[in-house]
């Protein structure tokens, strides 16, 4: 099969690499020329750093590598989905797939990345997404991973799962592409407000109150949105959350951290030095939650301190100083 991945930072490079295993013909295609002919001279990403890149993967910087392409991904961050998926529109067929690896909610349209694609693409060809707990440097060095192959037509997930999985990337299939979608941006913002914690010197119950009921949060959104509650306990959920709030690998944790330190959210952007999805996610899933009437106040706490520069300590206090509450009914008790 013919596969282009359009995106060439770490996800998108470990993700060609996977193709490339399976034994496709893979492009891994940059906006930036100058990058795409320096990763072919050296066989490396600088976002994986010590990871030789295979030699049958073909990099460019040329659109016309989608030239009859059968599967495309795109794995642009998320800011760059609309304008990226424009450029793109032109090579794609009623044939193709475009599978969306980007992790996001548009601003202020606050469309998921899938809508987005097939939106900019003139609905032309399928859509699916493929999201789970995967850190590109662990993917890339073939670590065990599994990841959810999403679509509300089960035979474009299934092919999706046929051209990924292997011994090392395992690919489960679901129609819940909803759920998967945001899942996927609603855990960055949590991981944000774990680093956070971790930052200010708070520990290992503060962290499990904080993922447990952020997840009650995210669930309750999903579901008025239409996604189904069982997919946000699953790999596309739970577990992606799991992973994004514990590792020094996220970005979105790494920013936390600092901002937990004292700095402000630009600051601790500026520090991080690459993309931090949940700042962009925050704002989005503040507005969904306002426009639904879905009661979050975790994610609308962390909505504050990165946009309204509220202080951490005065989110914390108010938090916990919430009125009572019954866990599972969210009964208040007077």
């Amino acid at each position: 099969m013919k596969a282009v991945v359009v995106g060439s930072g770490g996800w998108g490079t470990a993700l060609s690499m996977v193709l490339c295993d399976n034994g496709h013909d893979v492009t891994l295609w940059s906006h930036d020329p100058a990058k795409a002919a320096e990763m072919a001279k050296t066989r490396e990403n600088s976002k994986l750093k010590g990871v030789q890149l295979p030699d049958s993967l073909k990099i460019s910087g040329d659109l016309d590598c989608l030239k009859g392409a059968e599967l495309v991904i795109s794995a642009t961050p998320s800011f760059a989905v609309r304008e990226t998926g424009k450029k793109i529109a032109p090579y794609l067929t009623p044939e193709t797939v475009l599978v969306s690896v980007s992790k996001g909610i548009e601003r202020d349209t606050n469309l998921r990345m899938s809508q987005i694609l097939t939106e900019v693409t003139g609905n032309i060809c399928k859509v699916a997404a493929l999201s789970g707990p995967s850190h590109a440097e662990e993917v890339s060095i073939r670590m065990p991973t599994g990841c959810v192959s999403a679509c509300p037509d089960l035979k474009v997930a299934r092919l999706v799962q046929d051209a990924f999985m292997n011994d090392y990337f395992r690919v489960y299939t679901s129609e819940d592409i909803v759920g998967v979608e945001l899942s996927a941006a609603m855990k960055n913002v949590v991981a944000l407000a774990c680093g956070v914690c971790d930052g200010m010197g708070y520990q290992d119950n503060t962290k499990a109150l904080l993922m447990t009921r952020a997840m009650a949060e995210l669930t309750r959104l999903g579901e008025k949105l239409g996604g189904t509650r069982q997919t946000f306990g699953g790999l596309a959920g739970m577990g992606d959350l799991i992973v994004t709030c514990t590792s020094m690998h996220s970005r979105n944790r790494r920013a936390g951290i600092l901002i937990g330190q004292g700095k402000s959210a630009q600051e601790a952007m500026a520090e991080v030095g690459a993309v931090v999805e949940g700042y962009y996610a925050a704002e989005s899933i503040y507005q969904l939650s306002q426009r639904e009437g879905v009661e979050m106040p975790l994610c609308r706490s962390v909505y504050e301190v990165l946009y309204h520069g509220v202080a951490v300590q005065d989110v914390v206090s108010s938090l916990m100083r919430r009125a009572k509450k019954d866990e599972l009914t969210e009964t208040t008790w007077l």
